[in-house]
Formats: C-alpha cells, sequence, structure tokens
C-alpha cells in the first residue's frame, strides 16, 4: 500500500521585506550575492526563531539573476513555520516546491593538467579502466622482452665479425703570422 507523507501544521506564516544591502555591502565584490544569501538566512532565523532555515528556488534565482556581484537591494518573500521549526522561504507570488540544493564540489586538477582533462574530456573512471589495460599490456611487453633477451643471447654464441680500424682525422693548421 502507498504510504502517505507526513505533512507538517504551519504554525506561523509571515511576509518580509528583507533588507540586503546593509549585508552585502560588506563583502567583496565577488562574493556579494553569497552573503545576500546568508543575509537573507540570518534575517529570517532571527525573526522566525528557528536556526532551520529554507530557501526556495525561486528565491534564490533571484538573488543570482544579475550575478555574483549585483545582487538585490531588498527582497520580498513569504515565510511559513511548522511545527518541527524548520522555516521556508519562498519568492512573495509563487510556492514553495523545495529547497535550494547544494551540489559537492568536484576535485579539479590544476595548471596544465587540469585544463588538458576538460579540453580532452577525460575523466577519473577512465583513468581507471585505462591502468587496468595497461596493466595487462605490461605484463605482455615484459614477456616479450624476456623472449627476445633469450634470442639474443642464442645469437651471440656465433663468432662475430672483425672490426676494421678507424681512420685518422686529417687535421689543419694555420699558418702563424
Amino acid at each position: 500500500m502507498a504510504e502517505k507523507k507526513k505533512v507538517a501544521k504551519i504554525i506561523l506564516e509571515r511576509n518580509y521585506n528583507v533588507p540586503l544591502r546593509k549585508g552585502w555591502l560588506k563583502a567583496p565584490k565577488y562574493r556579494r550575492a553569497k552573503k545576500a544569501v546568508n543575509t537573507l538566512k540570518e534575517f529570517l532565523a532571527k525573526h522566525m526563531k528557528s536556526n532551520d532555515v529554507k530557501l526556495g528556488m525561486y528565491v534564490n534565482e533571484h538573488i543570482w539573476k544579475d550575478g555574483i556581484k549585483s545582487p538585490p537591494h531588498h527582497v520580498k518573500v513569504h515565510v511559513t513555520k511548522d511545527e518541527e521549526g524548520v522555516v521556508k522561504a519562498e519568492l512573495e507570488g509563487f510556492e514553495f516546491k523545495g529547497a535550494v540544493q547544494t551540489k559537492p564540489k568536484e576535485e579539479k586538477a590544476t595548471g596544465l593538467k587540469g585544463k588538458l582533462q576538460e579540453v580532452l574530456g577525460k575523466k577519473k573512471e577512465d583513468k581507471t579502466e585505462e591502468k587496468k589495460d595497461d596493466d595487462t599490456e605490461k605484463e605482455v611487453k615484459e614477456e616479450e622482452k624476456t623472449q627476445e633477451k633469450k634470442e639474443a643471447k642464442t645469437e651471440k654464441k656465433e663468432p662475430a665479425k672483425e672490426k676494421k680500424p678507424a681512420k685518422p682525422k686529417k687535421t689543419t693548421k694555420k699558418a702563424k703570422k
């Protein structure tokens, strides 16, 4: 049978016009949108009296729409708090669908190696497969080398050809003045 999802009962519901400018002016230009998001979360945590704050997709997009260097000065949000103390904020006029998920950072090689990997499209998974193939190829090459050495030893037993003496080089002497 289908399981029912637990729907948390809404305790508190409010609309805020949150001032973000004072918060993001304290940060360098290349971090302003991040600081605006943190300022919004701090404001909601203070006014809704809960540390568990979830921002909706539309609020996040609204803050980041002009890039990291120029977030909006104010943002109007519709905020709800449920029985469990979870505060959910969404841009005014939109319904909260889901919280913004942060993606885990992928490790990238720096320098020329990293650029080459991006250009060639190689991944770590490909490297592991290549290593397995390389191991088998190395074993085959080692076997071939040992066979070649055995063959070379049998060939050395034959009499060697005599070497001709090298001719002396002609040297030119410049006349003294």
